[in-house]
């Protein structure tokens, strides 16, 4: 005779062996033990719907959703303030090409631009790969690292707050102390700071045109300046202001484009015989008859 506790064993796996074939399906006089039953997910033949309900499955909410894929956000060079080259593995296609100078080439396959880079020794930059087809430039080792520096300097000015220096001297200062401090406002533009100059009057000076007095004394330094604010009278005219910052790209290359330029040099050129021709320079024909004629004179005084 069975022991009670095996009996009762028996009849659990018995019961959980017959709750699983109705669950799954199973037919009818077919038996199998609890242990070797095959799950729904083991068995593609069970649809979904005959265990998704069974009392031994978590029940799936059909109103969940995948979640949806990362959306891959396009490189922008500048928006990260780097640049550099791609080398040869151009990822696009067909991509629009400026070349060193500026100039646009059109949309060009890739096969074509690596002929170029080889031909010319140039290196390609990504511009801007947000427009259809991609923006690229041909570069020169030189012009990449410009660029770089440039780019650097531009998120040095954005993080650091720019700092007001501020300078006051009366306009009866000494020659030799206002060459000091326009040394040290030349300083203190070199490090990216902008300078506020007062121009006051001195005691007993006149305090007409003092604004006129601190633009002559600006253009007295060597460095080129920018204005944030130009010279102008203040405190009913007994003191003159303005505040300087240091040049921008766009002026410097103004400034070196100017001095570049031949035409002025034309100018002044042309302008130089017209002074000199307002006093006309003796000849050697007017020097010769003139001493020719005091030869004749000095003959007829000896007769």
């Amino acid at each position: 005779m069975k022991h009670p506790a095996h009996m009762s064993a028996a009849c659990a796996r018995w019961m959980l062996s017959r709750t699983l074939r109705a669950a799954c399906g199973a037919r009818r006089g077919h038996w199998a033990p609890a242990a070797r039953l095959a799950l729904p997910r083991d068995r593609p033949d069970v649809p979904a719907s005959s265990w998704r309900w069974s009392p031994f499955c978590t029940a799936v909410d059909d109103t969940e959703q995948a979640a949806a894929p990362k959306r891959k956000t396009k490189h922008d060079p500048k928006a990260h303030g780097t640049i550099g080259a791609v080398g040869r593995r151009i990822p696009h296609r067909e991509v629009q090409v400026i070349s060193e100078t500026g100039e646009n080439l059109g949309t060009m396959h890739r096969a074509d631009v690596i002929r170029v880079l080889d031909e010319r020794g140039l290196k390609l930059v990504l511009l801007s790969e947000r427009k259809d087809p991609p923006v690229y430039r041909l570069m020169s080792g030189k012009q990449i690292h410009e660029e770089q520096l440039r780019l650097r300097e531009k998120q040095k000015a954005k993080a650091a707050p720019v700092q007001v220096k501020e300078l006051t001297f009366s306009s009866g200062i000494a020659p030799h102390d206002l060459s000091t401090k326009l040394k040290k406002v030349e300083g203190w533009l070199e490090k990216k700071n902008h300078v506020r100059i007062t121009l006051r009057s001195g005691r007993g000076g006149s305090a007409v045109n003092l604004d006129t007095n601190l633009e002559q004394i600006v253009q007295q330094m060597e460095a080129m300046v920018g204005f944030v604010s130009k010279p102008k009278a203040i405190r009913d005219g007994q003191a003159a202001m303005c505040v300087l910052r240091p040049p921008s790209a766009k002026e410097l290359s103004q400034k070196q484009k100017n001095k570049d330029d031949p035409s002025q040099s034309d100018d002044s050129t042309s302008r130089a015989p017209e002074s000199r021709a307002a006093v006309p320079p003796v000849s050697e024909t007017d020097t010769t008859e003139g001493s020719t004629q005091r030869d004749s004179d000095a003959n007829k005084t000896l007769t």
